[in-house]
């Protein structure tokens, strides 16, 4: 079943920990080229962990406040659970979201899971990969780096109102 308002419809899957510029920038492509498009939130139930230090729910605020801040308002966000059960994953996804045509992601599980699916998955590009990458953010927030010229205004006062450079820090510490 498509609805009208949906044929033009992508999905872009990540874990967005935290969300940074070069997400921004596949967002903004996105925003352009599609009516509407699904931004999918990964591996929504991990938080307090290294990889995943913020929850679902800080990383929905960091998305949403940082595209209005930009104007966009094409978008759909929602929270998708892994189930380390392969052959459910994409029926799962599909029936948390709106309908979609498309999907982007550069992760490999996920681009094979929605081509196993009959999806059409199309890379995200990269941007400076070696600065805007989740790992490469949280490492310059544990070691007091320039962090906050990698994100969005926004998420950097989600991640200082949730004290989240503390929690990195201590997280990094526990391990």
């Amino acid at each position: 079943m498509r609805r009208k308002n949906f044929e033009n419809c992508s999905l872009i899957v990540g874990r967005f920990q935290p969300f940074h510029n070069g997400h921004m920038e596949v967002i903004r492509k996105c925003s352009n080229e599609w009516d509407r498009f699904v931004i999918g939130i990964g591996s929504a139930q991990y938080s307090h962990e290294i990889e995943n230090p913020f929850t679902a729910g800080e990383r929905y605020l960091m998305i949403d406040e940082s595209l209005r801040d930009e104007g966009i308002d094409n978008y759909f966000i929602i929270p998708i659970e892994d189930l380390n059960r392969y052959s459910v994953w994409v029926p799962h996804v599909i029936s948390m979201s709106p309908p979609f045509s498309v999907v982007y992601s550069n992760n490999h599980l996920t681009k094979r899971l929605f081509n196993e699916w009959g999806y059409e998955v199309r890379d995200t590009p990269p941007y400076s990969r070696s600065i805007y990458s989740g790992t490469a953010v949280r490492k310059m927030i544990a070691e007091d780096g320039d962090w906050t010229s990698c994100v969005p205004k926004a998420v950097v006062d989600v991640i200082e109102d949730i004290d989240g450079v503390n929690r990195i820090k201590a997280i990094q510490r526990d391990f």
